[in-house]
């Protein structure tokens, strides 16, 4: 099993940028896919961004354009940089991660992901 450690959340204003960081233990996750997901209060939680085991990633519409999710193998560790923030991004973020060498059917999709980190509040204020 592998342990997701999610920082860099905080208090910014509309137009800034944070970078989200997901740090994982236990094990490698140089050949599993990773994702972000957030959850407004009041909401149901909703995928942000993903990144295969090939590097290859996936984004939301409402995020695509202004979040980067990226990975360094060396610290196994995955990021999510965040700019233009607005204050509909307000939520708790949460990392995921799947299985070794498998490949989900939709990388959007939460029963993908078999190990989930706690979350790191981010609030924008207008």
């Amino acid at each position: 099993q592998v342990q997701l450690v999610e920082s860099g959340g905080g208090l910014v204003q509309a137009g800034d940028s944070l970078k989200l960081s997901c740090a994982a233990s236990g094990r490698t996750i140089t050949n599993q896919a990773l994702a972000w997901f957030r959850q407004a209060s009041g909401k149901e939680r909703e995928f942000v961004a993903a990144i295969s085991r090939r590097g290859f990633n996936t984004y939301a519409d409402s995020v695509k354009g202004r979040f980067t999710i990226s990975r360094d193998s060396a610290k196994n560790t995955v990021y999510l940089q965040m700019n233009s923030l607005k204050p509909e991004d307000t939520a708790v973020y949460c990392c995921a991660v799947t299985p070794t060498y498998y490949t989900p059917i939709d990388y959007r999709r939460q029963n993908q992901y078999t190990d989930w980190g706690q979350g790191t509040q981010v609030t924008v204020s207008s």
